[in-house]
């Protein structure tokens, strides 16, 4: 097969990807091209096992020369592809037992609402705020890009105000409104995700989205920001409000904690934890954990008592606040997901029978 019967191929690929309104599809040798279609796989049968010389052939094309100059060296690559202005794919390729294989993630061209994501409007108020920091956490794959994105451009629609991004890759492309959005992509725009950290308060914003929290330095640099007067955003594979507190603080040197400790308790505004669940009418939707800093929140976290933070959310209720096996009991009683699919994703199961029984 020659470049332009690998190219031909790829196409087909992604249009596919679109029209069965699949979140991701999958290459990789001695498989089916796979798609993941409501969070459950589904290899393509009509395709021919991808062989070696194939996956290689499709992977390249998804990649510029210096791209695969960088993969070949470093043997992974993160990248954002472009399909002909109609469809936009966050890619991840990499080498499995000495073969090239493929991610790609497709991102809508549209920026959604909170409302089309099914979302509390408790959110809509994050979006109001001048100063700040707020976390969406969960597993990957389970929307916290997306819910970043609706909530940015609430800001962007809204305010006149200047939005920076730091993301490795750039996922959403945001149309500027009433706002300036400045999109910084790691390896495009700036060398290292850390260089983009340390000069991003040089540059005037208001807004700030940290793609992800990956070390101590990501997490420095957010509660300093949100110190000095800026609306902070980022995301943390965490699986709930406590336990991303938790890792916050973990990840600083023992001597540095205390400090951690006290500039957290007092920039934290929120951290949402999602889950998305297979919807028994097709498609999916969130389970949602909020928690929000109120007094008593930020005073645990000063105590470093965090296990009591779950209490707080769960008899916080007409604040906003909600937990996940709450979010979860709704959406069974609504009939919305099964009892099954809830038990799977829930953090305490037994808790969240109670909760039904109670509905």
């Amino acid at each position: 097969m020659d470049n332009a019967n690998y190219a031909d191929k790829l196409k087909d690929l992604l249009v596919t990807t679109a029209r069965q309104n699949a979140s991701d599809i999958h290459l990789a040798v001695g498989r089916h091209p796979t798609l993941r279609v409501d969070g459950a796989l589904m290899p393509l049968q009509k395709e021919p096992i991808t062989t070696p010389e194939v996956a290689e052939g499709l992977v390249f094309g998804l990649l510029t020369p210096e791209q695969k100059e960088l993969f070949l060296k470093q043997r992974q690559l993160d990248f954002a592809y472009s399909f002909e202005d109609k469809a936009r794919f966050r890619g991840s390729v990499y080498f499995q037992r000495g073969y090239v294989a493929a991610s790609l993630r497709l991102i809508p061209s549209r920026i959604r609402t909170l409302e089309e994501l099914n979302l509390p409007p408790i959110i809509h108020d994050f979006s109001k705020l001048s100063q700040g920091f707020i976390l969406v956490v969960g597993p990957a794959g389970h929307g916290k890009s997306t819910t970043l994105a609706a909530i940015l451009d609430e800001i962007n629609h809204s305010r006149s105000d200047h939005i920076i991004t730091i993301e490795d890759p750039v996922e959403y492309l945001f149309t500027q409104d009433k706002c300036i959005v400045s999109q910084r992509e790691v390896g495009t725009d700036t060398p290292t995700f850390h260089a983009a950290l340390r000069t991003v308060l040089r540059q005037d914003p208001d807004v700030i989205m940290i793609g992800e929290m990956r070390d101590a330095i990501s997490f420095s640099t957010a509660m300093t920001a949100a110190e000095t007067g800026h609306l902070v955003f980022s995301t943390l594979h965490t699986n709930s409000a406590s336990q991303t507190i938790d890792r916050i603080i973990d990840s600083f040197q023992a001597e540095q904690q205390g400090q951690v400790i006290s500039q957290l308790a007092s920039t934290l505004v929120a951290i949402i934890s999602e889950r998305l669940l297979p919807r028994i009418s097709g498609g999916r939707v969130p389970a949602v954990e909020i928690m929000i800093a109120n007094p008593a929140i930020r005073n645990l976290i000063r105590e470093r008592k965090i296990y009591q933070i779950d209490l707080v959310i769960e008899t916080s209720l007409q604040e906003g606040m909600i937990t996940l096996n709450r979010s979860l009991a709704t959406l069974i009683k609504n009939k919305e997901v099964s009892l099954e699919n809830a038990e799977l994703y829930s953090l305490n199961p037994s808790e969240l029978r109670i909760f039904l029984e109670r509905l």
